[in-house]
């Protein structure tokens, strides 16, 4: 593994983990498939993040405005 491999694997690890912890929080709170959200969170950025909004966040306000 050369030193640039290195330095991007130190610099983006956080950054999944950090979006995969939140994203299990905030689904936990909110009954929505926790585990789901953390473990693709640990996958890949931004894209979970992204449809997280769309998927559970705006239906749910979608939702209360309704109600």
């Amino acid at each position: 593994m050369t030193n640039q491999e290195l330095l991007v694997l130190i610099l983006v690890s956080p950054i999944l983990l950090m979006q995969s912890i939140l994203l299990f929080i905030n689904a936990k709170k909110r009954h929505s498939y926790a585990w789901f959200w953390g473990i693709w969170g640990l996958i890949q950025f931004p894209l979970p993040t992204i449809f997280y909004w769309f998927f559970v966040i705006r239906r749910q306000r979608k939702r209360n405005r309704k109600d």
